[in-house]
Protein backbone atom coordinates (compact mmCIF):
# COMPACT_ATOMS: atom_id res chain seq x y z
CA UNK A 1 0.00 0.00 0.00
CA UNK A 2 1.37 3.42 -0.93
CA UNK A 3 2.34 5.77 1.86
CA UNK A 4 0.18 8.84 2.49
CA UNK A 5 0.24 11.75 4.91
CA UNK A 6 -1.82 9.80 7.44
CA UNK A 7 0.66 6.90 7.44
CA UNK A 8 3.54 9.30 7.97
CA UNK A 9 1.97 10.57 11.18
CA UNK A 10 2.14 7.06 12.57
CA UNK A 11 5.64 6.49 11.24
CA UNK A 12 7.19 9.50 12.91
CA UNK A 13 5.92 8.40 16.32
CA UNK A 14 4.17 11.62 17.33
CA UNK A 15 1.87 10.86 20.25
CA UNK A 16 -1.24 12.70 19.07
CA UNK A 17 -1.02 11.30 15.54
CA UNK A 18 -0.48 7.76 16.74
CA UNK A 19 -3.30 8.06 19.29
CA UNK A 20 -5.69 9.37 16.64
CA UNK A 21 -4.86 6.55 14.22
CA UNK A 22 -5.18 3.94 16.94
CA UNK A 23 -8.61 5.34 17.82
CA UNK A 24 -9.66 5.09 14.18
CA UNK A 25 -8.56 1.45 13.92
CA UNK A 26 -10.28 0.71 17.24
CA UNK A 27 -13.56 2.12 15.91
CA UNK A 28 -13.31 0.13 12.69
CA UNK A 29 -12.67 -3.14 14.51
CA UNK A 30 -15.28 -2.38 17.18
CA UNK A 31 -17.89 -1.82 14.47
CA UNK A 32 -17.04 -5.09 12.74
CA UNK A 33 -17.29 -7.02 16.01
CA UNK A 34 -20.54 -5.28 17.06
CA UNK A 35 -22.19 -5.98 13.72
CA UNK A 36 -21.11 -9.62 13.59
CA UNK A 37 -18.69 -9.24 10.69
CA UNK A 38 -16.29 -11.01 13.03
CA UNK A 39 -18.22 -13.75 14.85
CA UNK A 40 -17.79 -14.77 18.47
CA UNK A 41 -14.67 -16.93 18.91
CA UNK A 42 -13.60 -16.10 15.34
CA UNK A 43 -9.92 -15.34 14.86
CA UNK A 44 -9.15 -11.82 13.71
CA UNK A 45 -6.98 -11.35 10.62
CA UNK A 46 -3.24 -11.44 11.30
CA UNK A 47 -1.44 -8.27 12.31
CA UNK A 48 0.29 -8.22 8.92
CA UNK A 49 -3.06 -8.30 7.10
CA UNK A 50 -4.62 -5.57 9.28
CA UNK A 51 -1.53 -3.33 9.08
CA UNK A 52 -1.77 -3.52 5.29
CA UNK A 53 -5.54 -3.00 5.17
CA UNK A 54 -5.63 -0.02 7.55
CA UNK A 55 -2.36 1.51 6.38
CA UNK A 56 -0.90 1.92 9.88
CA UNK A 57 2.15 0.76 11.80
CA UNK A 58 2.16 -2.27 14.11
CA UNK A 59 2.36 -0.09 17.29
CA UNK A 60 -0.77 1.78 16.16
CA UNK A 61 -2.63 -1.47 15.47
CA UNK A 62 -1.53 -2.98 18.78
CA UNK A 63 -2.79 0.07 20.64
CA UNK A 64 -6.25 -0.52 19.14
CA UNK A 65 -6.09 -4.25 19.93
CA UNK A 66 -5.01 -3.53 23.51
CA UNK A 67 -8.05 -1.32 24.00
CA UNK A 68 -10.40 -3.96 22.58
CA UNK A 69 -8.77 -6.50 24.87
CA UNK A 70 -9.16 -4.26 27.93
CA UNK A 71 -12.83 -3.77 27.13
CA UNK A 72 -13.37 -7.53 26.91
CA UNK A 73 -14.20 -7.60 23.20
CA UNK A 74 -11.27 -9.81 22.17
CA UNK A 75 -8.85 -12.21 23.81
CA UNK A 76 -5.45 -13.56 22.78
CA UNK A 77 -3.99 -17.04 22.58
CA UNK A 78 -0.24 -17.15 22.72
CA UNK A 79 1.13 -17.99 19.30
CA UNK A 80 -2.36 -18.19 17.79
CA UNK A 81 -3.52 -14.57 17.53
CA UNK A 82 -6.54 -12.57 18.67
CA UNK A 83 -10.11 -13.86 18.84
CA UNK A 84 -13.55 -12.30 19.34
CA UNK A 85 -14.80 -12.86 22.86
CA UNK A 86 -18.30 -14.17 23.61
CA UNK A 87 -20.36 -11.22 24.80
CA UNK A 88 -22.57 -12.21 27.71
CA UNK A 89 -23.59 -8.66 28.60
CA UNK A 90 -24.51 -6.32 25.80
CA UNK A 91 -23.74 -2.64 26.24
CA UNK A 92 -26.61 -0.33 27.09
CA UNK A 93 -28.08 1.42 24.11
CA UNK A 94 -31.11 1.44 21.85
CA UNK A 95 -33.19 -1.64 21.09
CA UNK A 96 -32.13 -3.61 18.02
CA UNK A 97 -33.12 -2.72 14.48
CA UNK A 98 -36.01 -4.99 13.54
CA UNK A 99 -37.82 -3.32 10.64
CA UNK A 100 -37.21 -0.94 7.75
CA UNK A 101 -39.21 1.60 9.77
CA UNK A 102 -36.47 1.46 12.41
CA UNK A 103 -33.93 2.39 9.74
CA UNK A 104 -36.05 5.41 8.80
CA UNK A 105 -36.37 6.39 12.48
CA UNK A 106 -32.61 6.20 12.83
CA UNK A 107 -32.14 8.54 9.86
CA UNK A 108 -34.69 10.89 11.41
CA UNK A 109 -32.76 10.99 14.67
CA UNK A 110 -29.42 11.39 12.88
CA UNK A 111 -30.83 14.48 11.16
CA UNK A 112 -31.37 15.98 14.60
CA UNK A 113 -27.93 14.96 15.83
CA UNK A 114 -25.25 14.99 13.16
CA UNK A 115 -25.71 18.39 11.50
CA UNK A 116 -25.08 20.04 14.86
CA UNK A 117 -22.16 17.69 15.46
CA UNK A 118 -20.61 18.93 12.20
CA UNK A 119 -21.29 22.52 13.28
CA UNK A 120 -19.50 22.19 16.63
CA UNK A 121 -16.72 20.08 15.12
CA UNK A 122 -15.98 22.99 12.79
CA UNK A 123 -15.61 25.34 15.72
CA UNK A 124 -13.58 23.04 17.98
CA UNK A 125 -11.59 20.67 15.77
CA UNK A 126 -7.83 20.42 16.24
CA UNK A 127 -4.98 18.79 14.32
CA UNK A 128 -5.55 15.39 15.95
CA UNK A 129 -9.28 15.31 15.18
CA UNK A 130 -8.71 16.46 11.59
CA UNK A 131 -6.13 13.66 11.19
CA UNK A 132 -8.73 11.12 12.34
CA UNK A 133 -11.33 12.45 9.89
CA UNK A 134 -8.64 12.42 7.18
CA UNK A 135 -7.87 8.76 7.89
CA UNK A 136 -11.52 7.71 7.55
CA UNK A 137 -11.87 9.76 4.38
CA UNK A 138 -8.81 8.01 2.96
CA UNK A 139 -10.47 4.61 3.50
CA UNK A 140 -13.63 5.87 1.81
CA UNK A 141 -11.55 7.07 -1.13
CA UNK A 142 -9.93 3.63 -1.45
CA UNK A 143 -13.34 1.94 -1.38
CA UNK A 144 -14.69 4.36 -4.01
CA UNK A 145 -11.69 3.67 -6.27
CA UNK A 146 -12.46 -0.07 -6.03
CA UNK A 147 -16.20 0.52 -6.59
CA UNK A 148 -17.17 -0.73 -3.15
CA UNK A 149 -18.81 0.83 -0.10
CA UNK A 150 -17.26 0.23 3.33
CA UNK A 151 -19.77 0.74 6.12
CA UNK A 152 -17.07 0.64 8.81
CA UNK A 153 -15.08 3.41 7.12
CA UNK A 154 -18.27 5.43 6.63
CA UNK A 155 -19.13 5.10 10.32
CA UNK A 156 -15.54 5.95 11.29
CA UNK A 157 -15.90 9.23 9.35
CA UNK A 158 -19.10 10.17 11.17
CA UNK A 159 -17.92 9.16 14.65
CA UNK A 160 -14.67 11.10 14.11
CA UNK A 161 -16.75 14.22 13.49
CA UNK A 162 -18.79 13.58 16.63
CA UNK A 163 -15.58 13.25 18.63
CA UNK A 164 -14.23 16.49 17.17
CA UNK A 165 -17.09 18.36 18.90
CA UNK A 166 -15.33 17.90 22.24
CA UNK A 167 -18.77 17.16 23.68
CA UNK A 168 -19.07 13.58 24.91
CA UNK A 169 -22.86 13.52 24.49
CA UNK A 170 -22.51 13.56 20.70
CA UNK A 171 -19.93 10.77 20.72
CA UNK A 172 -21.91 8.69 23.25
CA UNK A 173 -25.09 9.00 21.17
CA UNK A 174 -23.29 7.96 18.01
CA UNK A 175 -21.73 5.04 19.90
CA UNK A 176 -25.12 3.85 21.12
CA UNK A 177 -26.42 4.06 17.55
CA UNK A 178 -23.45 2.18 16.09
CA UNK A 179 -25.34 -0.97 15.04
CA UNK A 180 -28.37 1.01 13.82
CA UNK A 181 -26.29 3.40 11.71
CA UNK A 182 -24.28 0.50 10.30
CA UNK A 183 -27.48 -1.30 9.25
CA UNK A 184 -28.66 1.79 7.37
CA UNK A 185 -25.25 2.36 5.83
CA UNK A 186 -25.07 -1.23 4.64
CA UNK A 187 -28.46 -1.02 2.95
CA UNK A 188 -27.54 2.37 1.51
CA UNK A 189 -24.30 0.92 0.16
CA UNK A 190 -26.22 -1.84 -1.58
CA UNK A 191 -28.53 0.72 -3.18
CA UNK A 192 -25.51 2.54 -4.62
CA UNK A 193 -24.51 -0.50 -6.68
CA UNK A 194 -27.21 0.21 -9.30
CA UNK A 195 -24.83 2.77 -10.78
CA UNK A 196 -21.69 2.31 -8.70
CA UNK A 197 -19.38 4.54 -10.76
CA UNK A 198 -21.61 7.61 -10.48
CA UNK A 199 -23.21 7.01 -7.08
CA UNK A 200 -20.07 6.13 -5.13
CA UNK A 201 -18.20 9.13 -6.52
CA UNK A 202 -21.13 11.40 -5.70
CA UNK A 203 -21.31 10.15 -2.11
CA UNK A 204 -17.55 10.45 -1.70
CA UNK A 205 -17.74 14.08 -2.86
CA UNK A 206 -20.39 14.70 -0.20
CA UNK A 207 -17.96 13.45 2.44
CA UNK A 208 -15.17 15.58 1.00
CA UNK A 209 -17.38 18.67 1.16
CA UNK A 210 -18.19 18.07 4.83
CA UNK A 211 -14.52 17.46 5.62
CA UNK A 212 -13.46 20.67 3.85
CA UNK A 213 -16.07 22.79 5.64
CA UNK A 214 -14.97 21.44 9.03
CA UNK A 215 -11.30 21.95 8.22
CA UNK A 216 -12.04 25.53 7.08
CA UNK A 217 -14.06 26.16 10.28
CA UNK A 218 -17.11 27.01 8.16
CA UNK A 219 -19.61 25.83 10.76
CA UNK A 220 -22.86 26.79 9.03
CA UNK A 221 -21.78 25.18 5.76
CA UNK A 222 -20.68 22.02 7.59
CA UNK A 223 -24.09 21.78 9.26
CA UNK A 224 -25.89 22.30 5.94
CA UNK A 225 -23.76 19.77 4.04
CA UNK A 226 -24.14 17.13 6.76
CA UNK A 227 -27.92 17.56 6.74
CA UNK A 228 -28.02 17.27 2.95
CA UNK A 229 -25.73 14.22 3.02
CA UNK A 230 -27.95 12.33 5.48
CA UNK A 231 -31.12 13.36 3.63
CA UNK A 232 -29.63 12.20 0.32
CA UNK A 233 -28.57 8.90 1.90
CA UNK A 234 -32.06 8.34 3.31
CA UNK A 235 -33.77 9.28 0.04
CA UNK A 236 -31.46 7.06 -2.05
CA UNK A 237 -32.26 4.15 0.24
CA UNK A 238 -36.03 4.72 0.38
CA UNK A 239 -36.38 5.87 -3.21
CA UNK A 240 -38.07 9.09 -2.07
CA UNK A 241 -41.02 7.14 -0.60
CA UNK A 242 -40.81 7.40 3.19
CA UNK A 243 -42.96 5.26 5.45
CA UNK A 244 -45.80 6.78 7.48
CA UNK A 245 -44.40 6.46 10.99
CA UNK A 246 -47.67 7.54 12.59
CA UNK A 247 -49.16 4.11 11.90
Amino acid sequence: MANNSVDLIAANGKGKGRSSLSERVYNLLHTRISNGDYKENQKLPTEAVMVDEFGVSRPVLRGALDRLREEGLIYSRQGAGSFVKVQNNKALGFSKVETIADIQRCYEFRLSLEPDAAYYASLRRNDASIAEIDAALHLLEQATTHLTHKEDADYAFHIAIAKACNNHYFEASMGALREHIHAGMKMHGQSLMDDAVFNLEFVFKEHVGIHTAIKDRNAELARQLMREHIEHSRDRLFGGSLLDLSL
